[in-house]
């Protein structure tokens, strides 16, 4: 395919930080590309490796390389790759992973042409460890095998729950970043589940279900090994922040049944940050009496309150039903039947506990056709 001299379709934004040793790949995989019209912004975070030669090696002028200097940090970064890139569409995939099929571009470009609603289109993909494929990530659970595009609503509801996107799975249109916003300086951890989820509460999702992408896991230099212990109180409160904050939104924008379901998600993130072993390594640790600190914080009518801390005690029950601890579930489950006596999934749960094994059955196999 002849390659545009003109504004290029899309720009991939290629953050590097001591990653020169895996670049290569990730670029020789854009090149191969059977869609051709774009550009690629290797964005060299002041890496103290050879990045420059590597960004350099290439003999493309589809390529650009900017060195910052100083350092900037990720998330001013990828900002800065998005205000310098061209493209009508924009993909940012970091310098560590790289696409897995050479005919993805060319699908997600047909896509987004064809349908102007959508605000970004995601794949699932394989993670890698040691230059091995290890597991599949970022498939959506219901109906994997096909391609959807969802009422970004409708994703929205399970996104909140917990981020299920790939990121290097993700091309956004620019209207997204220069409409609704980059990335957020105030979330090292979760901006980019903050963003899919923002998009979605203005634009349609698409999904294809093809594994068209690879996720390196667990190296040095990831995000997620940086996630230290000093690090998860800050991961925590953006977790807890983030339904919040999609909330007010959603209220601000009219979408007053949207609004409520996000209480659902806050509720689950508060379960999540207090119950879940993840979080038991923080220094922080959330607890009842900093859950009601967090509520005075944000804006909440008194009777989501009360519903909030109904659900929240119900779901750490579930927490601890699932890890095995089922006196610390019985207890949770009467205290959410405490601040709601109406609350008929609490008095189900606590009494499928009381009757036993019998109970387990039936509430494993309740579950199972869920």
């Amino acid at each position: 395919m002849e390659v545009k001299m003109s504004t290029p379709t899309v720009s991939f934004i290629v953050p590097c930080y001591k990653l020169a040793h895996l670049l290569g790949e990730c670029v020789e995989s854009i090149l191969r590309q059977s869609y051709a019209d774009f550009e690629v912004l290797i964005l060299d975070d002041c890496s103290p490796d050879n990045t420059a030669e590597v960004a350099r090696s290439f003999n493309d002028p589809r390529i650009k390389y900017i060195r910052n200097d100083p350092n900037l940090g990720h998330l001013r970064n990828y900002n800065k790759g998005i205000t310098l890139s061209q493209g009508k569409y924009v993909w940012l995939i970091s310098a560590d992973d790289y696409l897995r099929k050479p005919h993805v571009l060319e699908r997600y470009v047909d896509l987004m042409e064809r349908h102007p609603n959508v605000g970004y289109v995601i794949c699932p993909g394989y993670g890698v460890r040691d230059g091995l494929e290890t597991r599949l990530l970022g498939a959506y659970s219901q109906r994997r095998d096909r391609d959807r595009i969802f009422r970004g609503h409708e994703l929205l509801k399970r996104l909140l729950h917990s981020n299920f996107v790939l990121t290097p799975s993700g091309m956004v249109r620019r209207d997204c970043y220069e409409n609704i916003s980059v990335f957020d300086l105030n979330m090292p951890w979760c901006g980019d589940w903050y963003l899919w989820c923002l998009y979605a509460l203005h634009h349609d999702v698409a999904y294809l279900s093809e594994p068209m992408v690879c996720y390196r896991e667990q190296h040095d230099l990831s995000m997620t090994c940086q996630l230290t212990t000093d690090k998860l109180d800050a991961c925590a409160l953006e977790e807890i922040a983030i339904p919040w904050i999609i909330k007010k939104k959603a209220q601000d924008a009219g979408y007053s049944d949207l609004a409520k379901t996000c209480l659902e998600a806050i509720a689950s993130t508060y379960a999540r940050t207090m119950a879940t072993e993840r979080y038991r390594g923080g220094t922080f640790f959330m607890n009842f009496d900093r859950f009601e600190e967090s509520l005075a914080q944000h804006e909440a009518s008194a009777s989501e309150r009360d519903y909030l801390r109904a659900q929240v005690s119900m779901r750490v029950g579930n927490e601890h039903y699932w890890q095995g601890d089922l006196k610390l579930a019985r207890k949770f489950y009467g205290a959410a039947i405490q601040k709601d006596p109406w609350m008929m999934a609490a008095r189900v749960k606590r009494l499928l506990l009381a009757l036993g094994k019998p109970g387990e059955y039936v509430r494993k196999t309740i579950l199972a056709f869920r």
